[in-house]
């Protein structure tokens, strides 16, 4: 293993614990300090490759970002070939919101929220978004939905606001929405 490689990755383990840390505590969280307990390393190490918090939090906003839209594309290819098999609204909803229970999609729309607090966390999932939002738009084509991807996104997005306040479960009012919005 190279040097170089080497590097590479402890800069990506060090990212990978900072992306931990934003989605289990919130950007609020996001020291050097933090990240190197989380990653379990020296403190020194989190300096050397992240000059700041900033390029910390870019590294941590990809890395989420990243993840995002790796899930969507396995939503996507689970998908039937068959042309004629159209999938339900249940793979829109699926590829928008992460995987696991209604807990797993609070922390994950916590952090997003969150982001929002952290210019260059928002800087990292507007980038990241794009990939996102393309692995969506194939998902609504295949569901056969007359609606532009970011409006299913928008329309998953309020139901889980509106299912988390309210104390509903997150994807069956995430499809109910969608199938009164579609008619």
């Amino acid at each position: 293993m190279t040097r170089t490689t080497k590097g590479a990755q402890r800069r990506d383990q060090l990212a990978a614990a900072a992306a931990d840390l934003v989605l289990r505590e919130g950007p609020g969280a996001l020291t050097h300090r933090r990240v190197a307990a989380t990653a379990g390393a020296s403190l020194s190490a989190t300096t050397y490759y992240f000059a700041d918090l900033d390029e910390l939090a870019t590294a941590a906003g990809a890395v989420l970002a990243r993840g995002w839209a790796t899930h969507a594309a396995a939503v996507l290819a689970g998908l039937p070939d068959d042309p004629g098999a159209r999938p339900g609204l249940d793979a829109v909803v699926d590829a928008v919101l992460p995987p696991g229970d209604d807990d797993a999609v609070r922390a994950h729309y916590e952090h997003l929220l969150g982001s929002g607090r952290s210019d260059a966390l928002a800087r990292a999932f507007a980038q990241g978004r794009a990939e996102v939002d393309a692995v969506v738009a194939r998902v609504v084509r295949a569901v056969g939905l007359d609606l532009p991807p970011a409006v299913a996104v928008a329309l998953v997005d309020g139901a889980v606001v509106t299912a988390l306040s309210e104390g509903r479960p997150v994807r069956p009012t995430a499809h109910d929405l969608l199938v009164a919005a579609v008619g």
